[in-house]
């Protein structure tokens, strides 16, 4: 069985990916074949509009296959990751700058590289079961595949609490924190998908309905008033000290996850805050990180404790508070020759 499924129904070109037992998880090919079928459909006068969604009701796309990239760790091997991440990103560029509508259909878990592939699309549509969330930080790397312009972009500080914490928003969060547009009823999506292949983009306004509360909205004082804080010894002494719904979870997420990669991504979503930043941008930024992860990084420790020994008890490479400010230069220093190239394409 394919994991992608490409085709062309009506005016849609359709993606649908189609690893449910492992939870929708991205390949490097599946990258790979995505980006070759976008392009053919971008010069195609035939498709006026793609569609990408998943089988299965558990996820959309729980982010990349990693296992491969763990091995590669293993073998001190990398330039294998540096290849993976710099072609995953080019396609996370090519979806946010494609000509024509696309439209995301996220049930379940949209989780790192899902979020790639979806949330920079022009009709990012959620349901009941979404569940949107950045949790890179847990296994040492930063928010990535152009999440960082997302969380830069974010409503007050929500952009540090949702990506040093990776807590994940349903819904409601996902439409106000900028993650997703729309809310669509999932007893509805196949009717909607079937209008968007008959009659093109306009159809699927009529089934766009109320987004349930986000609590994220109410509870943004509160995480305004906590991640203001300059660095994440300052956050977490605050978030000790707050009495908010939110501030419990928040110290035990801090206290789990990666100080290296908590850090950079505190200093890197503020920077791509102060500028601004499109996703190309912040792509660039990633790559920077992401290029240096295996070997510099906790990434493989991480990977370690998550997925292959399963132990939960990751020995991190520096105490929480206590990153050296050269070390957070060190990951985000630009990469000289092997910056990374978008206007590329893979043959």
């Amino acid at each position: 069985m394919s994991d992608l499924i490409l085709t062309q129904k009506g005016r849609a070109g359709c993606i649908t990916l189609n690893r449910p037992a492992a939870l929708n998880a991205l390949t490097y090919q599946m990258c790979i074949d995505i980006e070759v079928r976008l392009r053919i459909w971008r010069d195609d006068p035939s498709v006026e509009l793609v569609i990408i969604d998943a089988a299965g009701d558990k996820a959309f796309c729980s982010g990349g296959d990693i296992a491969d990239l763990y091995a590669s760790a293993q073998r001190q091997d990398y330039a294998f990751g540096q290849k993976f991440w710099a072609d995953e990103y080019r396609l996370n560029a090519l979806i946010d700058t494609y000509p024509k509508p696309y439209v995301a259909f996220m049930q379940g878990f949209v989780m790192g590289g899902g979020v790639g592939v979806s949330c920079h699309g022009s009709h990012r549509i959620v349901g009941e079961t979404s569940e949107i969330a950045m949790p890179e930080v847990g296994i040492g790397l930063v928010p990535d595949v152009g999440g960082s312009a997302l969380l830069a972009a974010a409503p007050g500080h929500l952009g540090e609490y949702l990506g040093t914490t990776a807590t994940r928003m349903n819904a409601g969060d996902a439409i106000f924190v900028g993650f997703a547009d729309h809310f669509i009823p999932q007893d509805q999506w196949e009717d909607a998908k079937s209008a968007l292949q008959e009659n093109g983009i306009d159809a699927i306004a009529p089934f766009y309905a109320e987004a349930p509360d986000s609590d994220l909205k109410g509870a943004l004082p509160d995480i305004n008033a906590v991640f203001s804080g300059a660095r994440m010894r300052e956050i977490l002494a605050a978030a000790k000290n707050s009495t908010a719904p939110f501030a419990a979870g928040a110290v035990k997420a801090i206290g789990r996850n990666s100080p290296l990669a908590m850090a950079v991504a505190l200093d890197m979503i503020r920077s791509l805050r102060a500028s601004k930043a499109t996703v190309a941008e912040a792509l660039v930024q990633e790559y920077r990180f992401t290029a240096r992860a295996i070997e510099f990084g906790d990434f493989a420790e991480g990977i370690r404790a998550a997925i292959i020994d399963k132990d939960k008890n990751p020995q991190w490479k520096h105490a929480l508070g206590a990153v050296p400010q050269e070390m957070v230069d060190h990951m985000r220093a630009p990469l000289g020759d092997m910056e990374l190239n978008l206007t590329g394409e893979h043959s």
